[in-house]
């Protein structure tokens, strides 16, 4: 299993800001934000499965457009994964009609989308490739993501406050290599990280001192034009846990 990071940044604002998507081998893709933008059309029509984390415009800013780019050049519907709560949203606010057509529905032969509900700890196989939805604690309904190849595994916090069941659940995993964790705001914005539940590096502290296994750890999801002084804060809190900040064709291998 390979995962590319394709977007990683809180935000937009310069070449090398995209927000959050990642490419699993050519099929797969964990969230679709402005990231995804930068796949040519031809790894587009490649991409069978999207697991989204939540509804929020950053996660999902990409996901309207792909099947309406590439629907025409698949012979099955691109199937979208995603809580109950999640897929409620986006067939709401998204693809009814006034925001976006309704590819669920159209075209009526063969629509171009179609759904499909996950829900915590059950996995879903792909071809020996497990995903599996994480606890998470957003402002809007949130899961992260545990990816296992068999041989190694990679867990996404998504978007997320302090989230007890989150530790909880990545401690069970015996063959993590990798974690990445959302670190959006710096502390002086504390009451911001609070009121929209993301984590500052304080939070960030404060939840990895649940942390049991010692994976590469990897920050996400930084606001832009603050990334090196949210790092430097996360540096001095959570230093010991030696954290990268993840970047745009980080890949991964399972």
């Amino acid at each position: 299993m390979r995962v590319r990071i394709l977007g990683a940044s809180g935000g937009i604002g310069g070449p090398a800001l995209h927000t959050t998507a990642m490419l699993v081998d050519d099929d797969i893709l964990i969230d679709a934000g402005t990231g995804v933008c930068r796949l040519s059309l031809d790894e587009l029509a490649r991409i069978d499965h999207v697991f989204i984390t939540h509804s929020h415009l950053d996660h999902i800013a990409c996901l309207p457009l792909i099947g309406d780019s590439v629907g025409d050049l698949r012979a099955t519907p691109l199937t979208v994964h995603a809580t109950g709560p999640t897929i409620a949203i986006l067939q709401s606010h998204v693809f009814n009609w006034a925001v976006w057509p309704d590819f669920t529905r159209i075209p009526s032969a063969r629509p171009f989308v179609r759904f499909r509900e996950i829900r915590l700890g059950q996995a879903v196989d792909l071809g020996g490739r497990a995903i599996a939805a994480l606890p998470a604690d957003h402002s809007v309904p949130a899961v992260g993501y545990h990816l296992d190849s068999g041989r190694a595994s990679l867990a996404f916090s998504g978007d997320t406050s302090v989230c007890a069941e989150f530790w909880q659940e990545v401690n069970k995993i015996s063959n993590l290599r990798y974690l990445i964790v959302e670190t959006a705001f710096s502390d002086g914005d504390l009451p911001l990280a609070n009121d929209s539940k993301h984590l500052c590096p304080s939070l960030l502290a404060t939840a990895l001192a649940w942390l049991r296994l010692t994976p590469e750890l990897f920050i996400t999801h930084l606001k832009p034009g603050q990334q090196q002084l949210i790092m430097r804060e996360i540096a001095s809190a959570a230093g010991r846990y030696r954290p990268q900040m993840l970047q745009d064709d980080h890949v991964f291998e399972l």
